[in-house]
């Protein structure tokens, strides 16, 4: 009748048992690297948990109600109070068991992670480096509203404000999982400052999310480095150009180039440009991977693509439109503070899980 009847109990109890061994080992001592791996685990089977036992709590209960529908005894009333339980029931357990789908799909390894944000921008002049500033602040107050951190490891302001480019790291639990798909072109379509004649021009940004990785993630090799120092360049003081503290490591296998320059010291500017690297490598890495998946299943949400034109911002009309799920909001307001951001990243997480799920089941 329902679709978890067809999933062995022993995978759900086996997700029980090992929910109630990492509490024993937790309440036995368990310290330092093993406690902290623990506790991540804990969180992550947490709701899993809690919707197991509240389906099989949910099941017993509707074997209770249909034993009493079954009972030519009762009367009317109690019969048609005892419909009413079972119709709701019905509802609670089907979405019991989405709920258990979701959390036995297939997980990505960096969801729960950090993440490295870049935003360039495109064609369009001083407009475009003025929506890649708009861009860039809409996912700091999202970050902020979050209690994500924000660090801006690199930034280059365009000549009228905004950027030509900000690279910075967001660091908080899921961060990845909630960014990864603002990858690709955002288009604007408004009125520049400076048109006199109040014509509408349209401009775009790339947006890169890449997660954070950790060295188990990608090793570097100093033999494939090629790291150079230079004096700093651009604004910053007087002082950025008496040292020279800015540092660009090029990956030669793939001739990979990060630049760093905005922290005084060469050691910070080097090890930040090292995590930018490693960042750069896993992300493509991924993207190759992503590639290879998108060929044999064709994905709306996860494809990867950085050139793909994914959403446009329309502020003549107030409208957001995300060209991937053919999804419009009539809130570009709210949407580009972040205050409504997360009315266009949830349904994009939910057709992909959806796409997981139609995948899983074929």
């Amino acid at each position: 009748m329902y679709w978890l009847q067809m999933l062995p109990n022993d995978k759900l109890n086996l997700i029980l048992r090992r929910h109630e061994e990492i509490e024993a080992r937790l309440a036995a001592g368990a310290g330092g690297a093993e406690f902290s791996g623990l506790s991540r685990e804990l969180s992550e089977l947490g709701p899993v948990v809690d919707a197991i036992r509240n389906w099989r709590m949910a099941q017993t209960d509707l074997a209770g109600v249909e034993a009493m529908l079954a009972d030519k005894a009762i009367d009317a009333d109690l019969h048609a109070l005892a419909e009413e339980e079972k119709a709701g029931a019905d509802v609670a357990i089907a979405a019991l068991e989405q709920q258990i789908r979701i959390a036995l799909l297939p997980k990505d390894s960096a969801d729960e992670g950090s993440a490295i944000l870049e935003v360039r921008a495109g064609t369009g002049g001083d407009e475009a480096a003025l929506f890649a500033g708009d861009l860039f602040r809409m996912y700091q107050r999202y970050a902020e509203a979050r209690r994500w951190s924000v660090d801006i490891i690199s930034a280059s302001e365009g000549t009228a404000g905004g950027y030509k480019e900000i690279i910075a790291e967001v660091n908080g639990r899921g961060v990845f999982a909630r960014l990864k798909f603002e990858s690709g072109v955002h288009r604007v379509q408004r009125v520049p400052a400076t048109e006199t004649q109040g014509r509408v021009h349209t401009s775009a940004a790339t947006v890169a999310v890449m997660p954070l990785a950790e060295d188990v993630d990608i090793e570097l090799n100093e033999t494939d480095l090629k790291i150079d120092t230079m004096r700093a360049q651009g604004a910053g003081g007087q002082h950025v150009n008496k040292t020279e503290s800015a540092i660009r490591i090029t990956h030669l296998p793939t001739n990979t180039v990060v630049f760093v320059q905005d922290e005084r010291s060469q050691h910070k500017n080097k090890a930040r440009a090292l995590m930018l690297m490693k960042a750069r490598l896993y992300d493509a890495q991924r993207q190759k991977l992503d590639a290879e998946r998108a060929a044999n299943r064709k994905s709306q949400v996860g494809s990867g693509d950085r050139s793909e034109r994914i959403r446009t911002y329309n502020f003549p009309q107030g409208r957001v439109t995300d060209h991937r799920i053919n999804l419009t909001l009539y809130k570009l307001d709210k949407v580009i503070t972040g205050e409504a951001l997360d009315d266009v990243i949830d349904p994009l997480i939910t057709e992909h899980q959806a796409e997981l799920m139609a995948a899983s089941d074929t």
